[in-house]
């Protein structure tokens, strides 16, 4: 697979690569653990002349400089900027003091989106994301408002990022009762080594449509091959702020690393192909504060894992699926299936059931 192998996302008429670019490391801004804006250029020039054409960013990365660095770059290659899928975020607030700054209300959006604009040098953002759930505005304003304006062509699509399952069930309902503009995506964390989201948030997904757009697919860099256990962390600037990885993560460390020397690949291309297995369309967000940290990323959609591959890292991950339903999968089956064969899958017999032949 290369990066001109487009997927549809979600059910919509919108196609994109099967890795997004993230930019949220574009500026040396402080906490951001960044890169310079030539190097935020390579990166870019990098991706896009590989046919890339899914760019994701928000209003505060690296305190704006992020977009303001993407806005300068398509500006002075307008040809670029209109074969770009150009995402970018609301939600946090920029302006410390003011309470409707941020959030996901009708002012804070207006005024959220216009900044974005006038950073990113556009007239319109092509998928607009709600970054965090606004539990202090009504969910019908966000969705009206987000509807307004793409009737006003200021954003082409919309996505929820980091919401709550019940919360995104009930905007897409309501959107589609009303006619309002669905959603296409959600974008949350998803990895090896954060697997939670496969309880509520996966199941809906598939369900509706949505395409999963997943970010720190590498879970901090603890999935890049940086790090080993018993060894020192190279090469990261982002160590100091996440510490080190649990005994538990690195056992998946270490799997991963062993799938990597089977197949000669890296274990952020053995991680990233991991991710590209998941049911539905599943576009990881791919990180770089370096070029050669892209081509490494880049080498995940090279990668096919074998069955067996796959059965590993899904054992030694398990721990990461912290969602536990009410009832196991295999005893919800024999509750209801009774030992017969659903869809090629065999049931067992519920054991008490099953100890004796008297019904009452």
């Amino acid at each position: 697979m290369t990066l001109d192998s487009y997927l549809t996302l979600g059910r919509s008429g919108l196609r994109v690569s099967p890795f997004s670019l993230g930019a949220m490391t574009f500026g040396e801004d402080a906490g951001g653990a960044g890169c310079s804006v030539a190097e935020s250029e390579a990166i870019l020039d990098d991706y896009l002349d590989r046919g890339g054409n899914f760019v994701d960013t928000a209003n505060f990365y690296t305190n704006g400089h992020s977009e303001t660095i993407l806005g300068d770059y398509f500006h002075a290659r307008p040809q670029r900027r209109d074969r770009v899928v150009l995402a970018t975020k609301f939600f946090t607030n920029m302006v410390p003091g003011d309470p409707n700054g941020g959030g996901a209300g009708r002012r804070s959006i207006l005024t959220q989106l216009e900044q974005s604009l006038r950073r990113l040098r556009t007239d319109h953002i092509d998928l607009y994301w709600l970054h965090n759930w606004d539990r202090h505005t009504p969910i019908e304003e966000t969705m009206r408002t987000l509807d307004d304006l793409v009737r006003a062509g200021k954003i082409r699509y919309i996505g929820f990022s980091n919401i709550p399952a019940w919360v995104t069930a009930q905007a897409q309902t309501m959107a589609m009762l009303r006619s309002w503009t669905p959603l296409i995506a959600l974008q949350l964390e998803y990895s090896l080594l954060a697997r939670d989201v496969e309880g509520e948030q996966v199941p809906l997904a598939i369900d509706q449509d949505l395409a999963l757009v997943t970010w720190s697919p590498l879970r901090n860099g603890f999935l890049s091959g940086k790090y080993r256990r018993g060894g020192a962390v190279g090469d990261s600037a982002r160590a100091a702020y996440v510490g080190a990885p649990s005994e538990a993560e690195y056992d998946v460390i270490d799997t991963v690393t062993a799938v990597a020397e089977e197949l000669g690949s890296t274990a952020a291309a053995v991680a990233l192909a991991w991710l590209r297995s998941r049911p539905g369309t599943v576009v990881p967000i791919v990180g770089a504060r370096r070029r050669a940290h892209l081509e490494s990323n880049l080498a995940g959609l090279d990668v096919q894992l074998s069955a067996d591959q796959l059965r590993r890292l899904d054992e030694v991950s398990r721990f990461a699926m912290t969602h536990h339903p009410a009832i196991e999968d295999t005893l919800r089956m024999s509750l209801q299936f009774a030992g017969t064969t659903i869809d090629g899958t065999g049931t067992g017999e519920y054991p008490p059931l099953q100890a004796g032949t008297a019904r009452y």
